[in-house]
Parts: structure tokens; C-alpha cells; sequence
């Protein structure tokens, strides 16, 4: 069984396998653009793009508002586009109608499609925000009326895990690159011509000793008297207009150049050392009689002992064509991570394209020889073409050694779009091998959803990558979780109080420094028994702890949505498994519609109230988003809440892992990127 087998690996040469996947840094496109439809026209002024996140009680909420400026002599129906967040649902999508805010409410696709074809071809101002599977959110507006500005304001909710005591956030803008129509697309306007601001603020309960952004010279970060640190970068620009009272205010005039939306914002904030392992809760249940729901976290102490026997690994290396310009480094940092290994560990390298081809014939051994002979020849490959990742994983998986530990790291930011592309299909593969993937998700257009899928089935796990990360800073995330067994087989119980409705429904395997988040339904109140339970090494481990389920609790309503749509995205992993089902998808259509969320099969159709009373659709989002905005309205006036649950019986017995230690601390290797650049320049 899988389980038998722990995995063994080498900290540097992962490290620096995974520095020079984040090193790779190609052309990209902006998103948060709106570009006419059915039109040759430049896109629309971008006035103002504001955005304001509170990250506090294990979830991040992301506001953007907008301001478009029609410049055109005619009236057009715009398309706004951007990347889909991880886990992200969208929660309100609200469009100023008579210089009133509207709330979209959720519809069936079809439905939600049709609605707003007869509300713009009655010539009456309407919105739609849809789906595009993995990719994008996609929001229509009609009409932008000529010469006039548009507002629009979009929220999305999010879990916001920490891991080996770092949080991350990713405000994302690039467009992935990899996606060839819609690279062509985005011939826009990229630039927001008035005003610029971002502003985060992270609440938490648990210390936070520092904030960092890499690449965003300009964000300026401080905390507050309660602990809450905030991060801004504004960009404001005077313009014609306001100097000299000139009728065109689109012309700035200011020396600052505008800001421009083509690289993801990326925060990190670090908790204090030497935290306690530790189960919180976070509930909404407003009546007592009523279904309450819940979002378990569970951070583990630092038990996991370290691995230090040898192991195989395979590098399956995307030699696409969207990795041109990369490749460099690519190949630079394979000499760097081959160069690390320990003499017991093996390597062989694969690359794929249109059709995968192993470089290596055998496994072979980390010499100085070797390593020198094999970097030459990863750095002799030429990107291009398409993406045949199934090839690529089966010729990785053809020669594993049953008695050695063989792990894959996978680096890929394409799409698979050649070959096998079922999912499924996938999934039987990578199950007919002991082994442990371990994939590098580079970019927003990455298809996310059968990479994790992937990973998951193997007991490995999936990190996503944004060019704008830091480098350094995010492997070393990776490395500890390589170099310590895991828990395997993870399963979480709960009694004493009624459950149901848990997800994810197949945890997996919990790594080193990793969070367990775990969304319910809850009866009743009072006293619960909790276990989490698996397999270390083959051995049976439970950790176990009491504490109470509330009787009614008001203050994060935002945890009824985020449990949908995390039952959303199993029901969904469920049907790349086994293909669609019209039971599943309806299943998935009525969460959806229940809990006002955009997914592949429900859509938010904006409109007057007047059209909306006409039609008898009920204004039940727009009441869920007054009652969140109150909630959140609340909570700003008050310091973090915390939410351990387990105070008066410790889940577990040691600290939570760190990444600091000896001389080297994590937070100066954060900065190591910049220190380079510095003595890169004092050389010219």
C-alpha cells in the first residue's frame, strides 16, 4: 500500500528545482480589463481600480471596484475579464445603475445568459458575470454609454492558509500567456489612467512578526496599535481636468507614470515562533434551532520526524512553447539542484512538448560527471509547440524502481491540449504507481484543477506559482514537507454533536507545516469529540481533542458561502473523475443557486430592481451581501477574534514547525533576491 512507503528526498535539490521553476519569468498579459464586444475599438479607459482585502479568521475577502471611461462616439457592450483566484468564490457582483449600487443575483447559466440578452436588447442597463471553467470570471455590462464613466464593484471570498507559519495572499492580473486566444484578446489598454490603490490588512489572533511583498518596491506596510498590519500602494495621478479645468479629464498630466495591471500583487505575512499546534473554529449558526456551519482548522505540532535515507527523483520538465524565455533558467537551475544531491540519490529527467522523450536512458547517479553532462543536455533543449503532459507523466512512470522512493517533480504552466486530456484518465495512471507528485502550477492559466487532482491521487501536493512571487521565500515552504515523513490517509471525525456535509470528503496526505480546513453543517451545541486520523509510515496515528460547538454564533456569516463552494469544487473533482452527470450537476446548480456563487453551470445577472420585480426574481444575494457587509462593518471595529478551540485540551503536544533556525533567518532570505539585483547593478 502506498502508505508503506516513505517518501525520502533531498532539501537542496528541491530547493533549487523549485527556484528555478519561480525564476522563470515570461511575457504576460494584464486581466481586469474591459474591452468592447463585437468590436474593433481599444478598450475602455481604466479610471480607477480599487481593491481592499481583510484577511482575518482563516479567510481573505477581496473587494475591487472599477472605473471605465467610454471614450468611443457610441454605446457598447464591454467585457471585463480576470483570472480566477484560488478557491475563490465570488459572493457579489454589483454594477451603479442611475448612480445607484445593484447587486447581481445567481441564475441557472442558460437562464442568467438569457435575462440579460433581453434586458440589453430592451436598451435597459444589465450585467453578467460568468464562468470560464478554470480560467477566467467574465463579466458582460451593457450599455457603456459613450462619453460616460462605468462602475462596477465584484467581492470574492477565500481561504487563507497558512503554511510552516507563512501566509500568502496573490492579488492576481497576469494573464497566464498560455492560452493562445485569449492572448490575442488582450490587445488593451493596460493602464489605470486616475488612480491606483491596494490595501490589505491582516487581523490574526496569532502574532504576526512581519509583512512582505516581493517585487512592489512602491507598497508601504506598518502595523497598528492592535497588532493589524496593513499593506498599501496608491498611485494617484492629477490630471487635465483637475490642473487647468480642461472638459477631457482622461489626459494625465502628472510625471508619475500610471499604473499598469500586469503582474500579481503577492503578499506575505509571518506568524510569531514557537506557536502552539492548534485546532480553531469558526462558526455561523444564527438561530439555536437552527443548521449552523463551520470551518475546522486544524495546524499541527512539529512531529514529524525527518527522513534521511536516499531517493529516487524523475524531473518532467514543460518544454512548451509558453516556456520560451524561461528555458534559460529552467536549465540553469537543474545543474544547480542536480548538483545538490546526496551521492545515495538517483535522478532521471523527462521533457515534453507535442510528445515526451527521456533524456536520461537510466537512472543516474548524482556524480560531479553527471551532473556537469546532464545539465548540458537539459540546457540544449529548444521550447515549443504543445503540451502533451500525459506522455510526459507516462514515460516518467515507466521505469520506477519498486524497492527505492521515487518521487516526480512536475513543472509545468500550460494546459494539457495534446494527447489524453481526460482527466480520468490521468488519475488511473498515476494510481497504478507508488509514488509521490509533486507539482509546480506556474501561472494563472494552468489547468489547476487536474494538476491538484493529480497530486492528490498520488499523496503528493501541488504548489501554485506566481511570477511575482518571491523565490526563495516559496520553496522553502516546499523543502521541509520533502524531507519529513507525512501524514498519510487523513480522515477527520467528529461526535457528540451532529455533522454533516464535511468537506473536502478525501483529505489525503498532510505534510509537514501544512493546514488541515475542514467545512460542515452542524445540530444542535455543547461538548465534541474530534480526531484526526491516518497512517505514518505505516503505523496508525490519531490526535484527538474536546470543545464546543456553539449554540448560536453571527459574526462570519462569509463561512455559509465558503462551505459551498468547497462542496462545490468536490462535487466538480468529482465529475473530472468519472465525467458529468445531470445528477451532479444538479447538485451543484442547487448549492450554487442557494448560496448566490458563479460556477461552470450558474451565473450573476445584474439589472434594474424594477426588472428584477418583473421577472419575480428574489433578492435573496442582495440580502446575504447587507447582512456579510454588517458582519464585516462589525468586525472592523473590533481587535482579531481568536478561535482556538482546543485551549483546555490540547490537540498536540509539540509547537508548530518554523522555517527560521541557525544563522540563516527566513525572512533574510527573503530579501535575498533583491540583495542580488543590487549587486548585479553596482557591477554594471
Amino acid at each position: 500500500m502506498k502508505y508503506l512507503k516513505r517518501f525520502k528526498s533531498t532539501t537542496h535539490m528541491l530547493l533549487l528545482t523549485g527556484v528555478l521553476t519561480l525564476l522563470l519569468a515570461g511575457q504576460s498579459h494584464a486581466a481586469g480589463l474591459m474591452t468592447p464586444k463585437n468590436s474593433n475599438l481599444p478598450a475602455l479607459d481604466i479610471r480607477t481600480h480599487d481593491v481592499n482585502v481583510i484577511i482575518e479568521d482563516g479567510y481573505a475577502i477581496t473587494t475591487v471596484e472599477q472605473t471605465f471611461h467610454n471614450p468611443h462616439a457610441q454605446d457598447l457592450e464591454a467585457l471585463y475579464s480576470f483570472p480566477v483566484p484560488d478557491h475563490a468564490a465570488v459572493a457579489e457582483f454589483t454594477v451603479w445603475i442611475d448612480g445607484k449600487p445593484v447587486v447581481g443575483e445567481v441564475l441557472e447559466k442558460e437562464r442568467a445568459r438569457k435575462v440579460y440578452q433581453e434586458e440589453k436588447q430592451a436598451g435597459r442597463d444589465a450585467g453578467l458575470t460568468e464562468k470560464n471553467d478554470y480560467k477566467t470570471f467574465e463579466i458582460s455590462v451593457a450599455p457603456v454609454r459613450s462619453q460616460q464613466d462605468t462602475r462596477v464593484r465584484l467581492t470574492y471570498f477565500q481561504p487563507a492558509h497558512i503554511d510552516t507559519g507563512v501566509g500568502r495572499y496573490v492579488y492576481p492580473l497576469e494573464e497566464g500567456g498560455v492560452d493562445e486566444a485569449q492572448t490575442r484578446f488582450w490587445t488593451s489598454n493596460e493602464k489605470v489612467k486616475e488612480q491606483f490603490s491596494f490595501n490589505l490588512i491582516v487581523k490574526s489572533a496569532y502574532p504576526v512578526t512581519a509583512v512582505r511583498t516581493p517585487n512592489q518596491s512602491q507598497a508601504a506596510i506598518s502595523q497598528a496599535t492592535n497588532g493589524a498590519w496593513n499593506v498599501a500602494i496608491h498611485q494617484q495621478q492629477n490630471t487635465a481636468a483637475a490642473n487647468e479645468g480642461q472638459p477631457n479629464p482622461s489626459t494625465p498630466t502628472s510625471s508619475t507614470p500610471a499604473y499598469t495591471l500586469d503582474n500579481d500583487i503577492v503578499v506575505y505575512w509571518r506568524l510569531a515562533e514557537n506557536l502552539p499546534g492548534s485546532v480553531d473554529l469558526v462558526a455561523h449558526k444564527p438561530e439555536a434551532g437552527s443548521k449552523g456551519t463551520f470551518m475546522l482548522t486544524v495546524t499541527p505540532g512539529d512531529d514529524l520526524a525527518n527522513i534521511q535515507s536516499g531517493s529516487d527523483w524523475v524531473f518532467v520538465l514543460d518544454t512548451s512553447g509558453s516556456m520560451q524565455g524561461k528555458y534559460a533558467t529552467l536549465a540553469n537551475g537543474v545543474e544547480q539542484a542536480l548538483g545538490k544531491m546526496r551521492p545515495e540519490d538517483r535522478f532521471r529527467i523527462v521533457t515534453f512538448n507535442d510528445y515526451a522523450q527521456e533524456l536520461t536512458s537510466v537512472y543516474v547517479n548524482a556524480t560531479p560527471e553527471n551532473v556537469k553532462y546532464w545539465a548540458q543536455q537539459v540546457a540544449s533543449v529548444q521550447p515549443g509547440n504543445s503540451t502533451n503532459l500525459y506522455d510526459g507523466l507516462s514515460k516518467a512512470l515507466k521505469r520506477i524502481d519498486a524497492d527505492r522512493t521515487t518521487g516526480i517533480v512536475l513543472v509545468t504552466d500550460g494546459v494539457a491540449n495534446v494527447g489524453v486530456t481526460e482527466q480520468k484518465k490521468f488519475i488511473e495512471l498515476i494510481e497504478h504507481k507508488d509514488i509521490r507528485l509533486f507539482t509546480f502550477i506556474m501561472g494563472n492559466s494552468a489547468n489547476e484543477p487536474l494538476l491538484t487532482a493529480l497530486t492528490k491521487a498520488s499523496g503528493g501536493f501541488a504548489l501554485s506559482v506566481s511570477n511575482a512571487d518571491d523565490i526563495v521565500g516559496k520553496i522553502l515552504l516546499a523543502t521541509s514537507k520533502m524531507t519529513h515523513k507525512a501524514l498519510h490517509g487523513v480522515k477527520v471525525t467528529i461526535n457528540g454533536v451532529k455533522t454533516s456535509d464535511l468537506t473536502p470528503e478525501t483529505i489525503g496526505s498532510l505534510y509537514r507545516g501544512q493546514q488541515l480546513v475542514v467545512f460542515g453543517h452542524y445540530w444542535g451545541d455543547g461538548l465534541a469529540d474530534v480526531k484526526v486520523s491516518g497512517k505514518i509510515s505505516g503505523q496508525d496515528k490519531v490526535y484527538q481533542t474536546q470543545f464546543n460547538f456553539p449554540a448560536t454564533a453571527t459574526g462570519n456569516p462569509e463561512v455559509e458561502r465558503l462551505w459551498a463552494y468547497a462542496k462545490i469544487e468536490d462535487l466538480q473533482d468529482e465529475m473530472q473523475d468519472f465525467g458529468e452527470r445531470d445528477d451532479t450537476k444538479q447538485a451543484i446548480t442547487d448549492i450554487a443557486t442557494e448560496y448566490s456563487l458563479v460556477t461552470d453551470y450558474t451565473s450573476m445577472v445584474v439589472m434594474r430592481e424594477e426588472s428584477f420585480a418583473a421577472r419575480g426574481i428574489e433578492r435573496n444575494n442582495a440580502q446575504r451581501v447587507k447582512t456579510e457587509q454588517a458582519a464585516q462593518q462589525q468586525r472592523a471595529q473590533q481587535p482579531a477574534q481568536n478561535h482556538r478551540a482546543d485551549t483546555q485540551q490540547p490537540m498536540f503536544n509539540h509547537s508548530r514547525p518554523g522555517l527560521s533556525g541557525g544563522a540563516v533567518d527566513f525572512w533574510m532570505l527573503l530579501l535575498l533576491p533583491a540583495v542580488l539585483l543590487l549587486r548585479k547593478n553596482e557591477a554594471v
